[in-house]
């Protein structure tokens, strides 16, 4: 059980979700001691120095437009993606049924047909940008209240919404809010959650490729607000793999001709990437690195298909070409296989903790240390892994003498 007043809130975005649910299962495993802290960046000892909340002191609620009881989507990874364990649930599940009770209806504003047709909570009709705005920034005020919280962090684990661009929005705070009123206006959920987590006095984390905080609009309000935040996109499988290998064909001067990466996965998020609209913001994401590591731009092609009996088990084939001496072609060819809910999980939770410790040193705006979590990460052009994670240490270290 949280101590009231000296904990803090972690409020997620699509909180029914595969991500989400697994990231409320391992947190009430992680505070009674069934599991071990395999796969959390912040357990590694050079970052146990900060100042990060416990597991116990971390309380969660969120949005989400599905109805189904918590325990119903939690029981999944049971049966169906056997990355729980009967007894781990058995055990946890007094937990989930608490939290499903902080889960309010969100919002649909923006995010295309796909993501619309999973909805059926009942959800206000013909809302405006500054209503939705209004009544989430309420939500997490009134969670935040309730729970005697001391900061409250939100995290984006929503479907991917279709590709859209930030300098499609006014480019001041001043300006975008003036056209909140306008059901016409082209922001999306994803951005409608991070201006009223802004609103709220939250710190905000875009884990999605969607468009989130990105806006310049909204990092101002951000800054206005002396709140922090950062994204997108969590990098936990074929891409990371991609920032690790990169930098070797670029150190050993073998030149890349070409990179073939074809993804299967069935999950729900599986589902509305099969969407056109959807997976075009996806695609767009996985595929940025290689060009920015290596220097120049080989053939590229990245594929994404929707195998329903996967599951939440994602396979992903990489195809590279490259050239060695003598002009020898060569090819490395590998397939990566892991669970995609339990390999993003620990990654929200280090990055609650990582971003409670900065608001703790007083960091505002947006967080670049935190780049070696993300795809596409905000501001940053460097990524290679090993050089964004030195990054991470470096901020660390300053942050534990500071």
């Amino acid at each position: 059980m949280h101590t009231k007043g000296s904990s803090i809130g972690v409020w997620l975005i699509g909180a029914k979700g595969g991500v989400a649910t697994t990231t409320i299962v391992g947190l009430a495993a992680l505070e009674q001691g069934l599991v071990e802290q395999l796969g959390l960046v912040s357990q590694l000892p050079q970052f146990r120095r900060l100042p990060m909340p416990d597991f116990s002191q971390l309380v969660v609620g969120g949005h989400e437009i599905r109805r189904s009881p918590l325990c119903d989507e939690a029981y999944r990874l049971v049966r169906e993606s056997r990355t729980v364990s009967p007894e781990v649930f058995a055990a946890c599940e007094p937990h989930l049924q608490q939290i499903d009770a902080r889960i309010r209806p969100g919002t649909v504003i923006g995010v295309g047909p796909a993501i619309c047709g999973l909805a059926d909570w009942e959800l206000p009709e013909k809302e405006t940008p500054r209503q939705a705005i209004a009544r989430i920034s309420a939500d997490i005020k009134q969670f935040a209240a309730e729970e005697q919280l001391e900061h409250v962090v939100v995290v984006n684990l929503a479907s991917t919404e279709p590709l859209c661009d930030p300098t499609a929005l006014p480019g001041s705070w001043a300006e975008l809010e003036r056209h909140l009123d306008d059901v016409a206006c082209p922001i999306p959920a994803s951005t409608i959650y991070a201006i009223a987590a802004f609103q709220a006095g939250c710190s905000y984390i875009n884990f999605t490729p969607s468009l989130g905080s990105a806006p310049a609009a909204v990092d101002e309000l951000c800054r206005l607000r002396g709140l922090r935040h950062f994204g997108c996109d969590g990098k936990t499988g074929e891409t990371l793999l991609k920032s690790v290998l990169a930098p070797m064909f670029a150190r050993r001067n073998l030149r890349v001709l070409s990179w073939v990466g074809h993804n299967i996965f069935g999950n729900m998020d599986g589902q509305v990437l099969s969407q056109p609209a959807n997976k075009q913001a996806k695609i767009a994401s996985k595929d940025r690195l290689l060009g920015e590591i290596l220097g120049y731009r080989p053939q590229t092609h990245v594929s994404i298909e929707y195998i329903e009996s996967l599951g939440d088990w994602k396979t992903a084939w990489d195809h590279v070409h490259f050239a060695g001496f003598l002009g020898t072609r060569m090819t490395l060819q590998l397939t990566w296989q892991g669970c995609d809910s339990a390999l993003a999980a620990p990654l929200v939770i280090d990055l609650v903790r990582l971003t409670e410790a900065a608001r703790r040193r007083g960091h505002i705006g947006p967080m670049p240390f935190l780049a070696s979590f993300f795809k596409s990460p905000y501001g940053v052009s460097e990524h290679r892994f090993e050089q964004q994670f030195q990054m991470l240490e470096r901020w660390a270290e300053s942050a534990s003498e500071g």
